[in-house]
């Protein structure tokens, strides 16, 4: 890849010209480490550690060897005012949904390559990016290479006896367990696309609604995959209980409204959970921001909520501010945000940048907990995928046999997750101009600030920290991870 000349030599042409180059693009894979193409500027010891992505590639989750340090104020550039004083909501992580194409995948790897990959995605030191969260399905998702659940039956099974977790020993479990190995705290949540279909009013995988009277058995069967899950060793920290339950046309898929989603948490799944000395938390929704009225009125249920951690959101329609709109209906209830893919006919510049700008800033600053990208890992040809799942699909990391390249949703997460660790909280900073932003305060007291330039140019800015400022500068559609 061409150095990118495009800057004078100020600063920032310096800083651009020893950057990292060629690791994500797709038609490049990149194997860690990945070291710059030319000495980096050195200019002596820094208060504030810089990493940094460009939307034309030139950085890619660079490690900036340039000195920031914190001073006397002196110009009058846009200044970003960070404040501990001022908190929000706790983080529990960023990551992705390991689905089980995902985990095929990667289990399909050398043991030596896949060791160093789930290294590279799950450790924080070094040049790892600390993934500290990943969604899981329950049962097969339309990326999966087969639709499954784990109770298929010619006859409805109300007693669950054929119950089993049997297609996840292949593949997922093993991947998990590889996984925890590295992270044993990583949260963990669970989603169904869903349930057997003895269960539901078409008896297909794709559409229909869950019969009434197998209610009972379907909360049971909530019960029997997490203490089963839990015999293997694995921690399922949270449930949500249907993904995407306005939408019928995946394979799989199964509606819920909300109604039936109120009954059956406040009479089935609830009670089920507590009798079972389970407190696996039940997140409601998991759909599209379009909807807040959903997850708002089971909220307003008093016999449902009282079983309820809070909602999960995605963005394929609606806007981002919506979950401050469900966070201010019930403000003791918490909100997450589960799902975003990335689109293979996609470009690295828009998307980057969209995807930083209404999840890793936008769902934060508007009190999400999480922030979770779609699927982990895809081959060359966005497979495996169920008979008509997604097609274009394109996975955080493309694997083809043991050659891995980066994409998308590799550096968005990377630019959060390796620095806001779980524990985390939110803290209060202004959003100046076209310098969106989100601040954190981490559990080790490091100041983490988020920035992306959305001009056309590129912006030189302050960062204002206890009366004393630090200068930065960020390329058009760049993207800064500060840290001191």
């Amino acid at each position: 890849m061409p150095l990118p000349f495009k800057l004078p030599y100020t600063v920032a042409g310096l800083l651009l010209l020893g950057l990292a180059a060629s690791c994500g693009s797709k038609d490049s894979p990149d194997p860690a480490p990945r070291p710059p193409v030319l000495p980096p500027v050195t200019t002596g010891p820094s208060q504030v550690a810089l990493w940094t992505t460009t939307s034309d590639k030139g950085a890619l989750f660079y490690k900036s060897t340039l000195s920031i340090n914190f001073g006397e104020p002196k110009g009058q550039n846009p200044t970003i005012d960070v404040d501990t004083t001022q908190t929000y909501q706790t983080i529990d992580g960023f990551g992705y949904t390991l689905t089980g194409g995902s985990a095929q995948l990667l289990n399909k790897m050398s043991t030596t390559a896949r060791a160093a990959l789930l290294k590279e995605l799950f450790a924080t030191d070094g040049n790892n990016i600390g993934t500290s969260y990943l969604r899981i399905s329950i049962g097969a998702s339309d990326l999966d290479a087969s639709v499954f659940t784990y109770n298929e039956s010619s006859l409805p099974d109300p007693t669950l006896a054929k119950f089993s977790i049997a297609p996840d020993k292949e593949n997922l479990i093993p991947v998990l367990k590889e996984i925890l190995a590295i992270n044993p705290s990583i949260k963990i949540l669970g989603s169904p696309w869903t349930a057997p279909t003895w269960m539901k009013t078409n008896n297909s995988f794709v559409g229909g609604s869950l019969k009434p009277e197998y209610y009972s058995a379907y909360a049971q069967y909530f019960v029997k995959y997490l203490q089963a899950m839990q015999a293997e060793g694995i921690r399922v920290d949270a449930i949500t209980l249907q993904n995407e339950p306005l939408h019928d046309a995946n394979n799989p898929s199964m509606l819920m409204t909300e109604a039936e989603q109120a009954t059956f948490i406040r009479d089935n799944v609830g009670p089920a959970l507590q009798a079972a000395g389970l407190n696996t938390k039940i997140i409601l929704y998991d759909h599209n921001l379009d909807r807040p009225d959903y997850p708002i009125s089971i909220l307003r249920d008093p016999q449902a909520r009282q079983y309820v951690d809070g909602s999960a959101f995605h963005l394929y329609k609606g806007e981002i501010s919506a979950m401050t709109t469900v966070h201010n209906a019930a403000p003791d209830k918490n909100v997450y945000f589960t799902e975003q893919w990335t689109e293979s006919t996609g470009k690295f510049a828009g998307d980057f940048t969209w995807h930083i700008s209404n999840l890793i800033i936008g769902a934060t600053r508007n009190w999400s907990r999480n922030v979770l990208e779609w699927n982990l890992a895809s081959d060359q040809n966005y497979g495996p995928h169920t008979p008509g799942g997604c097609t274009t699909c394109i996975g955080a990391v493309t694997i083809e046999g043991n050659t891995v390249t980066r994409n998308t949703a590799y550096y968005t997460i990377a630019h959060a997750a390796k620095f806001v660790r779980p524990g985390s909280v939110r803290i209060a900073t202004n959003v100046p101009g076209t310098l969106p932003n989100v601040a954190f305060k981490n559990p080790e007291g490091k100041k983490v600030l988020i920035v992306l330039n959305t001009g056309s140019s590129l912006q030189t800015f302050d960062i204002r920290y206890r009366g004393k400022v630090a200068t930065g500068q960020l390329a058009a559609g760049a993207v800064g991870t500060y840290i001191w």
